[in-house]
């Protein structure tokens, strides 16, 4: 159970700064600086720490508790 709620509180802790510095990124005026300053800033910075925490939760948690698709059952939708 704690590696649950250390995951958990890993996707809370990284979404939440994620989207502070998003809203620092949405103030670029000019289009190409905040294209870039979102592959530097934001995916380079917290896309793999939320997704490697999802990923566990994931294997973690049985299919019955888990109510979306799992990464690797959408993978397989027509």
């Amino acid at each position: 159970m704690k590696r649950v709620s250390g995951h958990i509180a890993t996707v809370n802790s990284e979404v939440s700064a994620m989207i502070a510095e998003r809203k620092e990124v949405n103030k670029m005026e000019d289009t190409r600086e905040r294209a870039v300053a979102y592959c530097d800033r934001i995916k380079e910075k917290y896309f793999e720490k939320i997704r490697h925490a999802v990923d566990q939760l994931e294997l973690n948690i049985d299919d019955e508790d888990w109510p979306l698709p799992k990464y690797r059952e959408m993978l397989f939708i027509r």
